[in-house]
Parts: structure tokens; C-alpha cells; sequence
């Protein structure tokens, strides 16, 4: 039979006692000192039993379950946002069917026509979900000023340009900031599809 933990303390300070009992008798002379004897055995088995406590009283570590992680939501691709601006230009002013159009066959006159209803759709798209700004307030062709530490993303150079700011010349295009934009996500749905297929069920 095995002894548990608790219990080897306990028989190890048993032997350690008869062993100082049977010292201690062997030792003194006559009759031994009862204190010392009461020292030399009482003494390991307290001990013993103050260990054994401690061992008992020592709460079991808690269990730990393996929980699994929640699978992260998949993450919208990074073009994700322009893929759906361009469904919307697609859906409200036919866009992406204007560009890919073969233009070469048409006269200008039937191509200007088709541009009007292109244009009037796509800018509806824009207004719908887009807050546009102009970078540059001013009118094109007006004399500006470009000052030291302008933003070189906003503000595209060109011509004669030497030396440092500031810089003076004429504006040809005020440029375009978003300053709000509302495009909700399409949740399941291939960011890649800009238009789905139409098929006539006949």
C-alpha cells in the first residue's frame, strides 16, 4: 500500500522520535530528563503534524479550460472602400460600361448625349455619399501663393519650379478633398463584384 504526501511527513518524524527516544535512553545516565525527552519526541511529530496542515489546507490549482478564440472577422480588403464607390458610379450612371466602351464607332454627337445621362448619374452617386472640398479656394487661372510647408500630397507643383517656398503662380486646378464619406459596407458580398450580371428569365 502506498502512503499518501501528507502522510510521509508524518512517518518520517515517527522514526526521527524513536530514534531521539532510544538516543536519549542509551544517553543518560539513570533516569533521563523528561523535558528533554518530551522535546526529543514531541518535537518532530509537532513538526510534523504543522507540515502535514499546511500541505491539507493548500487549495487545489483550478482547473483551466481551454476556451477557443472567437475566429476574427474577416477582414475587408483595403480597396474594399474604392470598389464600392465604383458600384455606385456603376449602378447610378453606367461608369464602368462607359469607359470599357469602344467609343471609335459613334459620332461625337450621339457620344455627348450618352455623356449627359452618364454624368448626371455619377454625380448623383458622388453627392449621395461623398462631401467634396476644393484644396485650393480660388478660382482657376487666379494668382496664388504657396507657403513654406504645404502639403506636397495637396498640392502637385509643376512648371518653373526652383528654390523654396514661398511660391507664387497660377492656379490651374483647385484639386479635390473628401472631407465626409458614407459608403456601407456590403457584408458577404465579393468586394471584387463591382456590377453583378443581369440575366432575363424568359
Amino acid at each position: 500500500m502506498s502512503i499518501g504526501p501528507p502522510l510521509i511527513p508524518l512517518v518520517a518524524a515517527l522514526a526521527v522520535a524513536v530514534a531521539n527516544y532510544l538516543v536519549a535512553g542509551t544517553l543518560a545516565a539513570g533516569t533521563p530528563c523528561a523535558t528533554c525527552v518530551a522535546w526529543l519526541v514531541g518535537g518532530p511529530i509537532a513538526l510534523a503534524l504543522l507540515i502535514i496542515g499546511v500541505l491539507t489546507r493548500r487549495s487545489p490549482a483550478p482547473t483551466v479550460h481551454a476556451v477557443p478564440a472567437a475566429a476574427p472577422a474577416p477582414r475587408e480588403p483595403d480597396e474594399a472602400p474604392a470598389l464600392r464607390l465604383l458600384g455606385m458610379l456603376q449602378e447610378e450612371g453606367r461608369f464602368v460600361d462607359f469607359l470599357e466602351e469602344d467609343l471609335a464607332a459613334y459620332p461625337d454627337e450621339q457620344i455627348g448625349a450618352a455623356a449627359r445621362g452618364i454624368h448626371e448619374g455619377c454625380r448623383k452617386a458622388l453627392h449621395e455619399r461623398l462631401v467634396l472640398e476644393p484644396v485650393l479656394r480660388a478660382n482657376e487661372g487666379d494668382a496664388v501663393t504657396v507657403e513654406p510647408g504645404f502639403d506636397p500630397a495637396a498640392i502637385r507643383l509643376t512648371g518653373n519650379v526652383s528654390g523654396a517656398p514661398p511660391f507664387r503662380g497660377v492656379l490651374r486646378h483647385a484639386g479635390w478633398r473628401v472631407r465626409q464619406a458614407t459608403l456601407p459596407v456590403r457584408r458577404g458580398q465579393d468586394p471584387n463584384v463591382i456590377a453583378p450580371a443581369e440575366v432575363e428569365i424568359t
